[in-house]
């Protein structure tokens, strides 16, 4: 028999193996979860790999159509459309572009322009079915921003919804000079030479257009571009391979979202999370979507309740502004049990919970053009996700030691980068390979290369460098820190400070621009501002730069104050300074330089007052 001191010593043993799995596993049923599901997922791709059968989103669809056809899809301003109907009307669509006088084929490229609506999925997997890449357009966008979006993508059509039609007046002829077709999704158009699409897709035939014409041979063949703001200049075109939107698809089955819930989508579908999580998602589990075509705090759980929602997907803002409503009777009654996104602030994510009920938050990071994600499958606050060893198998990342002042990771003597210390701040850099690519941005290759980290721990390897600072703890959470470069996030989106500031250059009166973003209690993210210097002679007028700014930035991007300098302080290797402006902020009582306020009511910039600044940070000025 065992000795009573034997017994002691397996049992304090056992406890302390416990303890130890507690510390590295805390939540060992979820880590296995999350494994299985993730794992799943991995063993689809591993069989497209082996069998040479490739599979993508939209075959998932067709197969979600075959399996439930009469099953609601869409939900949208309280009209339901079928997985069939979605198909049916794809198809008319298909069918019309395959037409001569349309003339696409496989291969081309169609831009996008258009709001939440039924038609921008229709229309999406019509020319899908042509085998055709489209080209989503962030609808903020406006005459030189959406021309270079345009001919980066290599768009030889245009298709714009009816309600954003008019916002592409001022540059007609030079889409027309450059010889792209431009579609109205309408039944009629005031503007010569544009297309209506609306009467011709329902007069065409829902007759399938041939699925050789849509056959994908490889998974990192092209699907969609995506835009966004990288660290220089005007907005990227990211390529989205059929990989990436395969694995953003089943990010809603691995945080536990099944086929029976109603997923709320109310981001623009022109953002990756929307599109390829929110609309990819909703297909592989051939789920419900209620689409909204903007957000809106104030229908918010009016609609979550109207439509029975279970899940909806956020943005740090969009908890935040429903935080802000005032409190009323009821705001626990709905049937909401899960949020899927990135950006919450812990301050806002506790005030969620405490506000709205027990709702699992699953917050997760990835870059539209990256090749690294992390998610947040155990609700742990304040994280945006967690690693596990498929992240250290697969998708290789590290946080590296980073320079702020000089904008470039540190390197020791050797050349080499170095690991910072768990619970330290790094640069996160991910390994790029061939099982993990980076598919880089369309047009210039010079933007694909600048994204890219050579030689970073031995000669010949190559990271993704996503610009993200980020730490992780000894229980492996990642926690997001702050962004680095040019490039700031306001209202939900990327704001490149090179392209506001050669919007800025623009301007005669203007000698040069500093554009940087600044934080403000209460908000999430930074806010635009720009300091400038006048050329000599030249008086600042507030009403000529307000509509230059308005007339040619999204209003997102717009630099909500200016400061007004006469030298400008710079690096060594001539770049602009920018930590202490951003420490300085727009505090008129820190800053004796003229200080300008951009006042929509007012239609101009107008000077800053310390009331101003207070009413601002009281949010009686709301920006």
């Amino acid at each position: 028999m065992l000795s009573v001191a034997a017994v002691v010593a397996a049992a304090a043993a056992a406890l302390g193996l416990l303890l130890l799995l507690k510390v590295r596993l805390p939540c060992p049923f979820e880590d296995a979860l999350f494994l299985l599901r993730f794992g799943s997922f991995g063993f689809k791709l591993l069989r497209i790999y082996l069998t040479g059968r490739v599979v993508t989103v939209l075959d998932r669809f067709a197969q979600r159509t075959k399996s439930n056809p009469n099953k609601t899809f869409l939900l949208y301003e309280g009209r339901s459309y079928t997985y069939r109907e979605v198909d049916r009307r794809s198809d008319q669509v298909a069918q019309v572009f395959a037409r001569p006088r349309a003339g696409l084929r496989a291969g081309e490229t169609v831009a996008l322009l258009m709001s939440n609506e039924p038609d921008f999925v229709c229309v999406w997997f019509g020319l899908s079915k042509l085998g055709c890449a489209l080209a989503f357009l962030n609808t903020n966008m406006r005459s030189r921003s959406l021309l270079h979006c345009l001919d980066a993508s290599g768009a030889t059509t245009l298709i714009v919804g009816a309600d954003l039609i008019d916002a592409m007046k001022d540059i007609l002829t030079h889409i027309k000079e450059n010889n792209i077709s431009v579609w109205v999704m309408g039944k009629s158009c005031i503007y010569q030479g544009v297309n209506t699409l609306a009467d011709k897709v329902e007069e065409a035939p829902d007759s399938p257009v041939p699925t050789s014409w849509r056959s994908t041979h490889h998974l990192k063949s092209t699907f969609l571009y995506i835009f966004t703001s990288g660290t220089t200049g005007l907005p990227k075109a990211a390529v989205i391979s059929h990989l990436q939107s395969l694995r953003a698809s089943v990010g809603f089955s691995i945080f536990g979202v099944t086929k029976d819930d109603v997923i709320y989508i109310s981001l623009p579908l022109y953002h990756g999370a929307a599109s390829l999580l929110g609309i990819g998602g909703c297909i592989e589990l051939g789920a419900t979507c209620v689409l909204k075509k903007k957000f809106s705090a104030t229908q918010f759980w009016n609609d979550c309740r109207k439509y029975n929602v279970t899940v909806f997907q956020y943005i740090g803002e969009l908890c935040r502004y429903l935080c802000n409503q005032p409190k009323s009777e009821g705001e626990q009654k709905h049937q909401v049990r899960m949020a899927v996104g990135n950006g919450l602030r812990t301050d806002v994510w506790k005030e969620f919970l405490m506000r709205f009920g027990n709702i699992k938050i699953c917050e997760f990071y990835g870059a539209t053009e990256g090749n690294i994600f992390f998610m947040n499958y155990t609700g742990k606050m304040g994280a945006v996700g967690r690693s596990t060893f498929l992240h250290k198998a697969f998708l290789s990342y590290k946080l590296v030691k980073y320079d702020v002042q000089n904008e470039k990771p540190i390197r020791n003597e050797q050349g080499i980068c170095e690991i910072v210390n768990k619970g330290e701040t790094g640069l996160l850099l991910s390994s790029v390979t061939k099982w993990n690519p980076f598919s880089g941005y369309a047009g210039n290759k010079k933007y694909s290369e600048q994204k890219l980290l050579r030689d970073v721990f031995k000669k010949g390897d190559v990271y993704f460098n996503t610009g993200d600072l980020m730490s992780e703890t000894e229980d492996s959470y990642i926690y997001f820190r702050d962004r680095v470069g040019d490039t700031f996030r306001w209202k939900g989106e990327n704001v490149a400070t090179t392209e506001v500031a050669e919007i800025i250059g623009m301007l005669d009166m203007v000698e040069e621009a500093n554009v940087y973003g600044v934080a403000i209690p209460g908000y999430e993210g930074r806010i635009g501002m720009a300091a400038i210097i006048l050329k000599p002679d030249q008086v600042f007028d507030e009403k000529i730069i307000y509509n230059h700014v308005v007339k040619h930035l999204p209003s997102y991007a717009y630099p909500r104050f200016l400061r007004i300098q006469e030298t400008m302080e710079m690096t060594t290797t001539f770049k602009r300074k920018k930590l202490n402006l951003v420490e300085e902020g727009f505090n008129p009582k820190i800053i004796t330089e003229p200080l300008y306020f951009l006042d929509t009511s007012e239609k101009s910039y107008i000077p800053m007052t310390e009331q101003i600044y207070n009413q601002i940070l009281s949010f009686e000025i709301k920006l």
